[in-house]
């Protein structure tokens, strides 16, 4: 027991080697996270295009949504990945100065990435105990509490859900409902004023695409 009851320090060797274990590990748990969101999402899909056959609007609507935020779970699934791989680099470079100066270095990339980590929930736990082990190691400082990104999220879900609900509509039931991807066709004289509906149009196809990608990245 050293000065003010603290226990001897650890070698920091061991504690780098043991949090890259433990965020190799938490990508696992996230990788297992978004397979059983496609899974989800497959049976949602099977369930809309029934609802659409049989005409009942209502609930194509309500299933349209779940898929959207299954898809917009995997988006920040992924992202959450990235910051998980971004720590396991800096960890690399922290071995490396490790072995040139004896000692961990302050690092402002990781503990951006904790701070992003900390509020994923599935490895919410492992992420907030890491970072108070990284801030007794002088890696990261005390991390400020971000409480409003979900309440931004809830409000940007609320202001695109309609569009993205017609466009998951039209994606699923091959045009049976929803609102068709590609502009009307008609008055062809309308010059200049067509342009920002056609930009517009071409914003639509480029976010379904990306979409779809996803889709595929998931299956994949």
């Amino acid at each position: 027991m050293g000065l003010f009851g603290k226990t001897p320090e650890r070698n920091p060797k061991d504690m780098v080697n043991e949090w890259t274990h433990k965020l190799r590990k938490e990508g696992y748990q996230l990788d297992r996270q978004i397979r059983a969101i496609q899974r989800e999402e497959d049976k949602v899909k099977k369930s809309l295009k029934e609802a659409a056959k049989k005409g009942d609007k209502d609930a194509s609507v309500i299933l349209a949504k779940e898929i959207i935020r299954a898809r917009k779970a995997v988006t920040k699934i992924y992202t959450s990945k990235a910051h998980l791989n971004s720590v396991q680099l800096q960890m690399k470079n922290q071995l490396a100065t490790l072995r040139v100066a004896g000692s961990l270095a302050k690092s402002t990339e990781v503990m951006h990435a904790m701070q992003r980590l900390v509020r994923i929930p599935e490895v919410a736990q492992t992420m907030q105990d890491m970072s108070k082990e990284m801030m007794k190691a002088g890696i990261i400082e005390e991390m400020l509490d971000e409480t409003f990104e979900g309440m931004e999220d809830q409000d940007e879900m609320e202001d695109a859900a309609q569009v993205e609900v017609d466009k998951v509509l039209w994606e699923l039931t091959e045009g049976k409902l929803g609102e068709a991807p590609l502009p009307p066709v008609g008055d062809t004289g309308m010059g200049e004023a067509a342009k920002p509906e056609v930009e517009e149009h071409e914003e639509d196809e480029e976010e379904l695409e990306e979409m779809q990608s996803r889709l595929a990245a998931l299956r994949s």
